[in-house]
């Protein structure tokens, strides 16, 4: 059982930064795809980047590409998640989880992902 722990959310005024970082368990991280979702209040869990196990391909959604930067430490088993000029909109509850498959590109899809953390709030204020 693979088990992840958030961190780094916060409060932030529009225009800031945050880094949120996922710490794994196991010793088999560096085999495992990572990506980060969110879920803002009243709407779906949606996608925001992912990252394959070697870390060479990275997938973003639209609404953060060129502002957020997904990357991983293995010797650490940690995955990061750099946001940089945050908007309200990207208020919400930040996930990482973790997908066993070897696949060269990081799934979209959460049903593609085994593992969740229970996630960190951020919370950008205008």
């Amino acid at each position: 059982q693979v088990q992840l722990v958030e961190s780094g959310g916060g409060l932030v005024q529009a225009g800031g930064s945050l880094r949120l970082s996922c710490a794994t368990s196991g010793d088999t991280f560096n085999t495992y795809a990572m990506g980060w979702f969110r879920q803002a209040p009243g709407k779906e869990r949606e996608f925001v980047a992912g990252i394959n196990w070697r870390g060479i391909s990275t997938s973003y959604a639209d609404s953060v590409k060129g502002r957020f930067t997904i990357a991983r430490d293995n010797a650490k088993n940690t995955v990061h998640l750099q946001m940089n000029s945050l908007k309200p909109e990207d208020t919400a509850v930040y996930h990482c989880a973790a997908d066993r498959t070897h696949s060269l590109t990081p799934s979209i899809n959460q049903v593609s992902y085994d593992y969740w953390g229970q996630g960190t709030q951020v919370t950008v204020s205008s």
